[in-house]
Parts: structure tokens; C-alpha cells; sequence
């Protein structure tokens, strides 16, 4: 599957938030769009399922513009992992799973025994079996997260969009998360595009960053290529630089403080 962001600008109101945005979104990979608050991180990522619209440019999913496709059909290719993970009803964990094959399923259908299977596989992919009867409103918000995975993953997508996934998650569970997200899409082939101002977790697991600033795209490639000290200082305004952990062969960014502590000692407050 191709997903290419071609030019697309985006405004709310007045207020310019995207402007010009070019994206290529190569198939299996784990991109990270990178940027400080108000940039217009996650509204790119709503405009990349047709959650919202562009004012100009396009967006193509394999050579189609979305907003030629219906919502149900760009459903089956691409499945998103929201923000908040908030459910307030009784549902069981198997029940918010098997949301995820509703795009699949007429009005009056109901679940098949394909769908069945997929469920199950979903909940056993992400370690939720013995969880599989409990209601979700039980459950501590990295066990929630790791539902609403799967939920996503029972979609059976192409790609698989995440905005913010670590959050409101404790530091141990967001390893749990992004190391299970890691692993799915080495298994599955599935390209996940994450959205984070975290810095040293889109280093240890992104294959390619998207830096935004001033609502365009600054840097894109490689971490190394884009995580460099000036384009921190620029765009993050903190001093870091981006280390390889000889630990995990990962790389991370060491976060010095923000340059604001520079500019106090210079003029003496």
C-alpha cells in the first residue's frame, strides 16, 4: 500500500496550520512526525484517514485521493490509535476489540466466523487472552492501550496511525507499547506513522522522522540525518543531541534543558 501527502494545506479559521505539506510514507516502515505543540502534528495525522480535509493539495492512498474514497473503505487499509483511550460503557475487552471489523460488516450482518478468527488473533497478538472477558472500564490506561491496539490491529490495516501513544502511559509502559507496536509491524509488514514531541522515543523507534516547524515540513530522513543539535535548537529550543545507546543499539537524545537557561545566565536573571 502507498500513502503520499502531496502539498496539502489546512486552516482553521484564519489560522494557518498546515501549509504545503509533502510527504512520501514508504511501505513498512515506522515513521515519526516530530514537532512541538501547535505545529500540526495531529491535525496531518486526521487528515491522513480523512478525519479532516484538506483546503488544498491531496492526499493519495495507493494512487486514489482519499476524498474520492468512502470512510468505510479507507477503514479497511488504515486503522488509527487515538490520543485519549477513554471508554466509559461496560464493554468487554473482546468487545472493543471486535469493533475493529465493523468496517467489514453490512448494517445487519453481524460477525463471521472469519471475523471471529481475526479477533482472536488480534487479542493474541497483543498479549490480551487472559484479559479477553474483562471490562475494559477495569483496566489501568497502559492495559487499555494495549486494547485499543488491538482493536486497531483486528482491522487487519495497512497502516496503522498513532497519535501521541505514550502519553498518559508511566515511563515501563511506554516501552510495552511502542516495543509491541515495533514488533507487529516487522511481523505484519503494517507501516505505523506516530505522531510525538517525544524526542528520545521517536529516536529509539522511528526508521524516518518528519520534523514540523511553523506548520512545514523542516527535516525529514533518517534520525541521524534529522535529530542534529541545530534542528533540535531550532524547532525544540532545548539544548540535546542524539547518542547511540551502546546497551540496546538504539539511538536516543541526551536533553541538556531548554535554551531559555543560556539566555537567563546572559542577561543576568
Amino acid at each position: 500500500m502507498t500513502l503520499e501527502v502531496k502539498g496539502i494545506q489546512y486552516t482553521y479559521g484564519k489560522y494557518l496550520v498546515l501549509d504545503g505539506i509533502d510527504l512520501p510514507i514508504v511501505e513498512g516502515e515506522v515513521i515519526g512526525i516530530l514537532g512541538p505543540n501547535g505545529c500540526g502534528k495531529t491535525t496531518l495525522l486526521k487528515n491522513l484517514n480523512k478525519n479532516l480535509s484538506p483546503q488544498g493539495g491531496c492526499i493519495l492512498l495507493d494512487g486514489v485521493d482519499l476524498e474520492e474514497m468512502a470512510k468505510k473503505d479507507i477503514a479497511k487499509k488504515v486503522a488509527v490509535v487515538p490520543q485519549t483511550n477513554e471508554i466509559h460503557f461496560a464493554f468487554t475487552v473482546r468487545d472493543i476489540v471486535a469493533m475493529g471489523r465493523m468496517p467489514f460488516q453490512s448494517m445487519m450482518g453481524g460477525q463471521s466466523s472469519e471475523d471471529e478468527r481475526i479477533v482472536d488473533e488480534a487479542i493474541h497478538r497483543t498479549g490480551l487472552e487472559r484479559y479477553a472477558d474483562r471490562h475494559i472500564s477495569t483496566m489501568s490506561g497502559g492495559e487499555r492501550q494495549r486494547v485499543i491496539i488491538a482493536r486497531a490491529i483486528a482491522q487487519t490495516p495497512e497502516t496503522l496511525l498513532m497519535d501521541e501513544p505514550t502519553l498518559h502511559l508511566d515511563i515501563s509502559m511506554q516501552f510495552d507499547a511502542l516495543d509491541l507496536v515495533s514488533r507487529l509491524s516487522k511481523e505484519m509488514g503494517m507501516t505505523v506513522v506516530i505522531v510525538s514531541h517525544d524526542l528520545p522515543m521517536v529516536a529509539r523507534y522511528c526508521d524516518r522522522i518528519v520534523m514540523l516547524h511553523d506548520h512545514k515540513v523542516h527535516a525529514i530522513g533518517r534520525p541521524e540525518e534529522v535529530l542534529t543539535v541545530e534542528n533540535m535548537r531550532a524547532v525544540f529550543n532545548v539544548d540535546a543531541e542524539l547518542l547511540l545507546d551502546e546497551k540496546t543499539g538504539k539511538h536516543t537524545v541526551m536533553l541538556h534543558g531548554s535554551l531559555n537557561r543560556y539566555r537567563c545566565v546572559k542577561d543576568g536573571t
